[in-house]
């Protein structure tokens, strides 16, 4: 995977940090979304650090 790639899935993963974030700190957190967000999150991660 080259360097562009890379930094495009980083950038999608600190995207979906700051969605969790936001999420997770509202009056009802909506527990579905999250738990897709998060999973999306970790699966960007291990794209990321090459455990495809």
């Amino acid at each position: 995977m080259d360097k562009g790639q890379v930094d495009a899935l980083a950038s999608k993963h600190a995207a979906l940090h700051e969605q969790i974030d936001t999420e997770e700190h509202r009056t009802h957190p909506d527990e579905t979304l999250l738990h897709r967000l998060k999973k999306e999150k970790l699966r960007l991660k291990d794209a990321i650090t090459g455990h495809f």
